[in-house]
């Protein structure tokens, strides 16, 4: 049973792929990737199903098409997805990203302290 997010990183380098699923997976996390190419309605509509499917979008727009990012952001904001817009995404910063999602979630879930 997943207890994460399902994470659609949308843009960015194809060798880092690999590297990021692992990262992810290994925080309890599943990240789905798209190249942000749009050759074609197929690619489209991948974008689109992949948007519909994750629980936060991340788009890279270093290496992106502008169509991408457009396409990603309008379909985030129809759905209700939660959209982070970075200019790059390597290690380090998915590794930040990641990082961020524990701090959030253990936020949300620690119990409310009364004011005295």
């Amino acid at each position: 049973m997943r207890t994460g997010k399902r994470i659609g990183v949308i843009g960015g380098l194809d060798r880092n792929v690999a590297a990021l699923q692992a990262m992810g997976a290994a925080s309890g996390h599943e990240v789905r990737f798209h190249s942000g190419v749009m050759a074609g309605p197929a690619s489209a509509a991948a974008l689109r199903a992949l948007v519909a499917r994750c629980e936060l979008v991340v788009v890279v727009t270093d290496i992106n098409s502008h169509n991408a990012v457009r396409t990603a952001r309008r379909e985030a904001r129809q759905l209700g997805r939660p959209l982070k817009i970075v200019r790059k995404m390597g290690h380090t910063q998915f590794a930040a990203l990641l990082h961020d999602l524990a701090a959030n979630t253990n936020a949300a879930a620690a119990p409310a302290t009364a004011a005295a």
